[in-house]
């Protein structure tokens, strides 16, 4: 037997590293929350400062432009400060924002909160999957590395449930609630507990074994291999070592110009930042951020179209636990295929649904059966997108780079991502004010371009090694 066969027998997935991974995913809960919060306040924001279709667009997507910043300086900030140092910074910036978005006096002092807010949610998003994934075995990486998504869909859950909660309570989400503040500034306020949550959770969690490696802090990174991989052989520890030691060899200070290739990029970083565009290209966050006012004018009540949202965001979440299910038995790239096709077809089919409606804006109507056959539509694509991008693209994001380029790679396809995420959001109201049959229709287009996407760039990462990723 090899040696390289008996390390990998010996690697396991301990508890530990499956509460580690719990721990770290718990920033992209945070991502969830804070950027799905906004839903329920949408329409109270809107009539508070007597905004337009165009800049309540922009004060919905403005955390996005900071998510963006966030997530390109995240790489060389978890390089130079460590991954878990990063995730402090993170929770604390979160935290903040919360507490500045609630007690705003104007539209442009909320901009300004929610752009800080961004920040900690980029830096979130790129440094938590990474972390998982240099943390966990490669046999389970896909499943552990799927826990972001699934922390992403339960921290959108659980906004849009206690805006829903919030809206009630106070008998509308611009009504007074406790201490003569409107049950929207409070939407934003709760967002503060998870933040302590998640602060508090990583000042227990060991540094990266591969960040150490490349500070030279050998005995440190074994120590927490055999914390994680549940490592019994000192001779398997050292080889893991000495591994990971080879990998990062020219990894220690990475820059953009290590990303370039014979196409002005490599290959496996332009897959990158496809997959992340297109992640975003299919309208998935139109539903979660703008979903309370869609259904809300197409005749559902307020109260209906907050019920609806939440019912929307608990298919999201169980279909994300079936996706970890299925990501290291099935693969990535079935799963994606898969996804894209079932979009299309979704998309299409509300795209056609939209084409039946009668009116513009608040006095956008839909008549029988159309109304309920886009909400199953509605709900039947965000089925497709939990099984398959949803979590597949953070999986692919947090282990597909060779270890050389892992950070400044990850950093600039999460940027990537969050730019798209930033020119989807902020142009659906104007497209919904041209037409939702178009909107919808050209968000069927891009998820139809993704399946050819992944049928012929997409390469198959299931079970391998972080090691032997290549360019």
């Amino acid at each position: 037997m090899s040696m390289v066969t008996e390390f990998e027998q010996q690697q396991h997935a301990t508890s530990r590293v499956v509460f580690i991974s719990l721990a770290a995913a718990m920033g992209g809960f945070l991502f969830g929350f804070d950027t799905a919060v906004i839903n329920g306040a949408v329409d109270a924001v809107r009539g508070s400062f007597s905004l337009d279709a165009a800049r309540i667009g922009f004060a919905v997507s403005v955390a996005l432009l900071g998510s963006a910043l966030g997530a390109w300086y995240a790489g060389p900030l978890a390089d130079r400060w460590g991954r878990v140092r990063a995730m402090q910074v993170a929770a604390t910036v979160l935290a903040v924002s919360a507490i500045g978005s609630g007690l705003v006096v104007g539209v442009w002092d909320l901009m300004l909160w929610r752009l800080i807010g961004g920040i900690g949610v980029g830096v979130a998003s790129v440094i938590a999957p990474a972390y998982i994934a240099e943390i966990s075995p490669a046999h389970v990486r896909g499943r552990l590395g799927s826990l972001q998504q699934l922390a992403i869909v339960l921290g959108i859950f659980m906004a849009l449930l206690s805006d829903a909660w919030l809206a009630g309570v106070a008998g509308g989400a611009a009504k007074s609630l406790w201490l003569g503040l409107e049950a929207w500034r409070w939407m934003f306020l709760v967002a503060t507990i998870p933040a302590l949550i998640y602060g508090a959770l990583v000042f227990g969690m060991p540094e990266s074994p591969r960040h150490l490696v490349a500070k030279g802090r050998l005995e440190e990174a074994g120590n927490v291999l055999r914390q994680v991989l549940g490592l019994r052989s000192d001779v398997a520890v050292e080889q893991k070592v000495n591994d990971i030691a080879h990998s990062l060899r020219s990894e220690y200070q990475p820059k953009l110009r290590d990303l370039r290739g014979p196409r002005g990029l490599l290959p496996v970083v332009w897959v990158g930042i496809l997959l992340s565009v297109f992640q975003q290209a299919v309208g998935i966050n139109v539903i979660f951020y703008y979903s309370s006012t869609l259904w809300h004018s197409v005749g559902f009540s307020e109260a209906d179209s907050f019920t609806i949202t939440v019912v929307t965001s608990v298919v999201n979440v169980l279909v994300t636990l079936l996706a970890i299910a299925l990501v290291d038995k099935v693969g990535r790239k079935p799963l994606l295929a898969i996804g894209s096709a079932g979009m299309t077809v979704t998309l299409g089919l509300m795209a056609l649904c939209f084409s039946k409606a009668t009116g513009s804006g608040a006095a956008l109507t839909m008549p029988e059966p159309w109304g309920m056959v886009a909400l199953v539509a509605a709900n039947a694509y965000v089925v497709f997108f939990g099984l398959s991008w949803g979590p597949m693209v953070w999986v692919l994001l947090g282990e597909m780079f060779p270890n050389r380029i892992r950070a400044i790679a990850l950093a600039v396809a999460a940027s990537a991502q969050w730019l798209a995420n930033f020119a989807i959001t902020s142009s659906f109201p104007s497209l919904a004010e041209i037409g939702l049959t178009f909107a919808y229709g050209l968000y069927a287009t891009f998820a139809l371009l993704s399946l050819g996407f992944v049928l012929y760039a997409v390469r198959e990462t299931k079970g391998v090694e972080l090691e032997d990723m290549t360019d």
